[in-house]
């Protein structure tokens, strides 16, 4: 086929060079060919339609100048028209944009007289502002202080919180005019820098300007304004700091010595002046904003160490000291107040009016001891209620009296250098003990038995010792203790120091219930938060470190103030008196696992085979005396433990007659369990017996988790085979027991017949499971052999069906040969066809040339015979 088609090819380009103009004609073809398939590709590239124009994003009616076509070049025209200007920069697709686009326009029908609202559309590819700005995310609010700027708004696009801001910027500084200004000015919790500038020699001193831009310039790097600038040009007012020196800046710290900015060292300028300030500045309330995405935000400040996370209903455009903000406040500064002199002062006024407040405690009567309590206090602390405490008269020996001690003596200011342990002959047991708030001393001695009066008389020398009467009134051990005012310098006294945060706890109520806040679902995180009071406060602490937290749970008579004192106390005490929150999963009414007491479910529904355990119901469960806990920990991500669901089923239906075993489960990536109930791995399973839950045993890793080694398991380790530590539920029980060995034997053959009947029972369901197992077996039988006799019959048809596949196959073999033979041959008909019009064309076209050249001639014979005639 090819040799034919390459002889074909030959002999016409062997006619080409023959024929230079078939030649030019093939060439021109060809052209025409490329032309005509490349217009149509060339057109295909205007396919797609071009951009819609951008439209206006705001209202018409809100006063925003809208360049939604992403004019840069009237922003700084309108920029420098205006005293403060707020450029708002947004994508028309954004929803951030589009949801901070009403809150702008409410802020902007307030402050349309005293700022410049501009809206510029930064996403239109053929506008300046997308050719010149590279924005990552939108939208992007930036404010200009006449030519100061950008400064960048960083907080929630919520409009109080855009307001607040904006008039911020618009009075940068606060005027002093008198001292009681000044006085209120600095008495509050935030930084305070006061300028002293004098505004008699011209309208605006030199480094006014600078002080001013200063402020700005803090602004820039936190938008709630947490550093507050004020400005005295009253000499007077500023003796009062005291200032002398005029163009003075002054910052103010409560706790430390306050500074003033040292102008022979640094330059004065805004962002020296800036630096300065939140180098040194004092602040023991931060604010914290979590952006509501993927942020390290919490984890960067919880690794510093404890935090106290503070949920406030916060109002940026309320009254300027928050009511609720400044008791937080004003605890956190007295919290952070470690002045020596004021100790050594307190001290010294100890130390020379000391006082002594004995407790006697009454031991059992088998006893001659008298156990006597000493606490050396100062007078000023006499008169409280807290100082002599009150014993219960089941304390038994020293030992036993160091949680009273603890609990009674703990939160009391002293000075443990001043105060030396009395001892006096005869102690049989000295006791002391120091902590960061109080030592407290105890001596036990012998003493001679309580006479009364007749025997008094007759021995008037005998040594009595007063006795308290058995008291009912000591406060319960989780109260939080009593004191005059331990919150005071606790940052100084405690290795377990805390930094106080404040967040917004209505932007911030999904984080506060992660924590355990409870509420209404009816009812605003406003209105009612769990662990708080009427005032929508929540308070927790949290510990990374230790991987715990804590949440306040505060009395409703209580004030905040008295909550959070004690809170705190709790947790800087050696011995905390807190209990850790566990977070765990809300019980469920319906489900497939029981969360509630196993005993307390209700008798229409049917008891689940698997009890699903929470953080609640854990305890309860596991810790029921009368059952065998078998406890299964699981996650929702181990694809291990969802391979031995099937076991643990099976194991539910094989114990589900026998009510002292329970089959249950955790899920502890959404259940908190206590410390000594954790698990390093999962699955893993753990035996809980009856009766002995100390001795739980875990499931041995190095064997896999099958029903028969499960069974063998819970059947070793169970709490049945033993009786000797089941606690008597009454005297008559015990008497018909009896003591030693025959009980114990009575107890284990009891055990071992109930055994039985549960093996006997498991017996019986398993025969019942063979027959029908059985049953089945035969069923299936039957229907093997069917399909059998059906299964040979289809291989029959299956053969025959092969076989005319082959004759067919055959068939269209041969019909396949015989058409190619007809179009080998039709194409070389067609190749010599084309061959023969070639050559007639040829031989015609020779022909008619000599008959041209005939006639040609004969003419000119003509024309010469007719010339000679």
């Amino acid at each position: 086929m090819l040799r034919r088609v390459r002889q074909s090819l030959r002999q016409v380009l062997f006619l080409m060079a023959r024929r230079p103009g078939l030649l030019c004609g093939a060439v021109l073809l060809g052209v025409l060919l490329v032309l005509a398939v490349k217009f149509p590709c060339s057109r295909a590239k205007n396919v797609v339609a071009s951009a819609r124009p951008p439209v206006r994003f705001f209202s018409t009616e809100a006063p925003v100048v809208d360049l939604y076509m992403g004019q840069l070049d009237q922003v700084e025209r309108l920029r420098s028209m205006a005293e403060v200007s707020l450029i708002f920069f947004y994508a028309p697709w954004c929803a951030h944009s589009m949801a901070a686009r009403q809150e702008v326009q409410q802020v902007a029908k307030k402050l349309a007289r005293q700022v410049q609202f501009v809206a510029v559309n930064c996403w239109w590819s053929q506008g300046k502002c997308r050719k010149q700005n590279r924005f990552y995310q939108y939208p992007i609010i930036h404010l200009f202080y006449r030519r100061f700027g950008p400064i960048e708004y960083k907080g929630p696009f919520l409009a109080p919180y855009v307001e607040s801001f904006i008039l911020r910027v618009i009075t940068p500084l606060t005027y002093l005019p008198s001292r009681a200004t000044l006085k209120e000015f600095l008495s509050y919790h935030e930084p305070r820098v006061v300028g002293f500038f004098q505004f008699n020699s011209s309208p605006q001193p030199p480094g006014y300007i600078t002080y001013l831009s200063s402020a700005l310039q803090a602004l820039k790097r936190d938008f709630r304004g947490a550093v507050r600038f004020g400005v005295v040009t009253n000499k007077q007012v500023a003796e009062a700091i005291p200032l002398q020196d005029d163009e003075t800046v002054y910052l103010y710290r409560r706790l430390n010595s306050s500074l003033i900015f040292p102008r022979s060292e640094r330059n004065f300028t805004s962002e020296a002046i800036c630096s300065w300030v939140f180098e040194h500045h004092e602040t023991v309330l931060h604010w914290l904003q979590p952006p509501g995405t993927k942020s390290r935000l919490l984890e960067r400040e919880l690794t510093k160490g404890p935090a106290l996370l503070l949920f406030l209903p916060h109002n940026p455009l309320g009254p300027s000291p928050n009511p609720i903000l400044q008791q937080v406040a004003d605890i956190a500064v007295r919290y952070h107040s470690c002045d020596n002199k004021n100790h050594s002062s307190s001290d010294k006024s100890f130390t020379s009016h000391s006082s002594q407040c004995c407790q006697s405690v009454l031991l059992p009567e088998s006893s001659t001891s008298v156990c006597e309590v000493c606490l050396r206090l100062s007078r000023s602390l006499l008169t409280s209620s807290s100082v002599c405490c009150s014993f219960s008269s089941t304390a038994q020996g020293g030992d036993v009296l160091q949680p009273y001690l603890r609990h009674c003596c703990l939160h009391q200011e002293s000075d443990p250098t001043s105060i030396k342990p009395t001892t006096s002959l005869g102690c049989s047991n000295f006791l002391n003990g120091y902590s960061p708030f109080s030592q407290y001393s105890a001596c036990c001695r012998k003493v001679k038995p309580q006479l009364n009066e007749s025997q008094a008389k007759e021995e008037p020398d005998t040594q009595r010792v007063p006795l308290t009467p058995p008291s009912s009134s000591i406060p319960p051990p989780s109260g939080p203790p009593q004191e005059a005012d331990g919150i005071t310098g606790l940052w100084c006294q405690t290795n377990r120091t805390l930094r106080f945060y404040v967040l917004d706890v209505a932007l911030n109520w999904p984080l506060a219930v992660r924590l355990g806040a409870t509420a209404n679902k009816s009812a605003s995180p406003h209105q009612e938060a769990g662990g708080g009071g009427g005032d929508g406060s929540f308070a927790a602490i949290v510990n990374l470190k230790d991987e715990v937290h804590y949440v306040l749970r505060r009395n409703p008579e209580t004030t905040l103030t008295e909550s959070l004192e004690a809170f705190i106390r709790n947790f800087s005490a050696p011995y905390s008196l807190l209990q850790r929150h566990l977070v765990g999963e809300e019980e469920q009414q319906d489900g497939e696992g029981e969360t509630g007491h196993p005993d307390k479910h209700q008798h229409s529904s049917p008891r689940p085979l698997i009890t699903e355990l929470n953080t609640a119901s854990f305890l309860p469960s596991v810790m029921d005396v009368q059952k065998d806990v078998l406890l299964f920990y699981y996650t929702q991500w181990c694809g291990f433990c969802s391979v031995l669901n099937h076991v643990l089923i099976q194991l539910a239906r094989l114990l589900q007659g026998n009510g002292t075993i329970t089959v249950a489960r955790v899920n502890v990536a959404r259940n908190d369990l206590p410390w000594e109930f954790m698990v390093d791995h999962v699955p893993s399973v753990l035996l809980f017996p009856k009766y002995r839950k100390h001795f739980s045993v875990k499931f041995p890793d190095d064997l896999p988790i099958t029903l028969p080694n499960l069974l063998r398991f819970i059947l070793q380790h169970s709490g049945s085979v033993q009786y000797a530590d089941k606690p008597a539920t009454s005297s008559s029980e015990a008497e018909g027991e009896g003591e030693g060995p025959g009980g114990i034997f009575r107890a284990e053959f009891l055990a071992l017949q109930r055994e039985v009947q549960t093996l006997r029972h498991a017996r019986e369901r398993l025969s019942q499971q063979l027959a029908q197992l059985w049953r089945d077996n035969r069923r299936l039988t039957f229907d093997t052999r069917t399909l059998e006799a059906k299964n040979s019959e289809l291989q029959q048809e299956r053969q025959n069906l092969e076989e005319q596949h082959r004759e067919k196959s055959r068939q269209l073999g041969e019909a396949v040969r015989r058409l190619q033979d007809l179009a080998d041959a039709s194409e070389n008909l067609l190749n010599e066809n084309t061959l023969l019009r070639v050559l007639l064309r040829a031989l015609k076209g020779r022909t008619e040339a000599k008959e041209q050249v005939e006639v040609e001639r004969n003419e000119a014979e003509q024309k010469r015979s007719h010339m000679a005639s």
